[in-house]
């Protein structure tokens, strides 16, 4: 509930288990986002629980939050790459912040540079990227620490449907290498295309959850 009585989202009861690739839709103002900064613990949850893995974001002290969040991958539609730092720079940073050792520094980066297919853009400035490699380098910036999940908040908002459709199909390669994915769209055509868990939340309450299922519009 936000300071000014109004409640985000309403009894809601949802479980994702590891290793689970889960779309979560809705219209605009739907809650989708509200979901994603709880998470996130950008936001905290007036009642109930939360849990993410062994951690229970309702009872977590401020000082724990960061660790929480080196155990998430995030991927925002608006990239947040840093435009004085080369691709290879960029996706450092996450671990730098988090103390890594040089050694694991150079081992990693070229590592996930090559799981999105961007080596050779190693030392290329974001201004020189088009927009669908920018998302690359940020998709290998939120896989770099070895994350528990991988969060996409609207990850097809700025590019090209053939460019989300290669996203997507990263985004499932890399849930079968283990990790968890949720991806919060609005997009109907790639949520009936790839036949995974959808979860469909309307004015805060999931009206649908459902296995290989569509994109449901409104509550049936």
């Amino acid at each position: 509930m936000y300071p000014n009585g109004n409640e985000a989202l309403k009894d809601v009861n949802l479980t994702i288990r590891q290793g689970e690739f889960v779309f979560i839709v809705g219209r605009s103002g739907a809650g989708k986002t509200t979901l994603t900064k709880l998470l996130m613990c950008e936001e905290r949850v007036s009642s109930g629980r939360l849990h993410i893995g062994p951690y229970k974001l309702e009872k977590l002290p401020r000082r724990r939050i960061p660790y929480l969040r080196r155990k998430m991958g995030v991927v925002f539609q608006d990239f947040r790459l840093f435009d004085n730092r080369t691709a290879y720079e960029n996706i450092a940073f996450a671990l730098r912040v988090t103390g890594e050792s040089k050694k694991l520094i150079e081992k990693r980066v070229p590592y996930f540079l090559n799981v999105v297919g961007l080596r050779s853009k190693a030392d290329s400035y974001p201004t020189e990227l088009s927009g669908g490699e920018k998302q690359r380098i940020a998709y290998a910036r939120a896989l770099v620490n070895n994350p528990y999940i991988v969060i996409a908040d609207e990850p097809t908002g700025n590019i090209d449907p053939e460019m989300s459709r290669e996203l997507l199909d990263m985004l499932v390669t890399i849930n079968g290498l283990g990790k968890t994915v949720i991806v919060v769209t609005h997009e109907k055509e790639l949520v009936d295309r790839y036949k995974k868990r959808v979860v469909t939340i309307e004015d805060g309450r999931v009206i649908s959850d459902r296995i290989g299922g569509s994109y449901v519009e409104k509550a049936e």
